[in-house]
């Protein structure tokens, strides 16, 4: 068993556990932790627990301390640097006629790495940028490729139903969405009506696919025989959200609806 907080680095970002090392950090509280690309600035999103060995990568890195004002202020620094950052860089993309889109710009805490996030085709060859870059910039550079669902969780956006992206305000990990979910939902094909911004399908398909499995597995398909207080019938038509069924009556030649609950009395 280990001990562990958890600790986010960005709004909406993937929750990374650390060995809390005596420092004992409530939720909201900024803190500095060692990571694998450096000393960086996070917030405590899970308060101190213990955990089985199974569910942690080993081994943990610590949490060093609290951060102090002085932090804060070298993390407002930091973004305002990076932002400048990006400026210089799509400069520089363009000198080098790269085929590359550049998202954001990220400095390590520590200033020790500068991070261009960017979308592309294909591979890029960017040595001949990097080395520009460093020239420019005096710190180790790193560029890494991101695919379109990252890039609309950095840029954020309004999504068709009217509200602030999903992966952008509170989703930590993208979970695996397929075209099955719009199926069970009886949701339209068209893929104007289930893609997101990043073109792909969207989050929310999921949320709600556990429910619809469940009840498809419980409840009748179209066209198979049931029977109800009215006499046997076909069923015709399903709503696996609230389990409603249309049952076309054989001898009434009508259809009427029923609850699942109604049919199992």
């Amino acid at each position: 068993m280990y001990k562990v907080v958890g600790v986010r680095f960005k709004k909406a970002g993937k929750v990374y556990y650390f060995d809390p090392a005596g420092v004992e950090g409530q939720c909201d509280d900024a803190v500095i932790v060692e990571t694998a690309r450096g000393i960086e600035f996070g917030t405590v999103v899970t308060a101190v627990r213990t955990v089985n060995e199974k569910d942690v990568v080993l081994p943990l890195k610590k949490i060093i301390r609290k951060a102090t004002p002085e932090d804060l202020i070298q993390v407002e620094k930091n973004e305002k640097d990076a932002k400048e950052a990006i400026v210089i860089g799509e400069e520089k993309i363009v000198q080098h006629q790269l085929d590359m889109k550049l998202i954001d710009v990220e400095y390590t805490f520590d200033r020790n790495k500068l991070i261009f996030y960017f979308t592309a085709e294909g591979r890029v060859d960017f040595r001949g940028l990097v080395k520009d870059l460093a020239s420019v910039f005096r710190t180790r550079i790193e560029l890494r490729q991101i695919g379109v669902r990252d890039e609309a969780k950095m840029l954020g956006g309004i999504g068709p139903c009217g509200r602030l992206l999903c992966c952008s305000t509170f989703l930590g990990d993208f979970d695996p969405v397929s075209i099955k979910m719009a199926k069970d939902q009886n949701l339209s094909l068209n893929p104007s009506k289930i893609s997101g911004l990043c073109g792909r399908l969207m989050c929310c398909l999921r949320y709600e696919s556990d429910a619809y499995e469940e009840a498809k597995r419980e409840m009748p398909d179209i066209g198979q025989k049931v029977n109800t207080p009215e006499g046997e019938g076909k069923v015709v038509g399903l709503n696996l959200l609230e389990r409603v069924l249309e049952v076309r009556l054989f001898q009434k030649d009508r259809t009427l609806q029923y609850t699942w609950e109604e049919l199992q009395s």
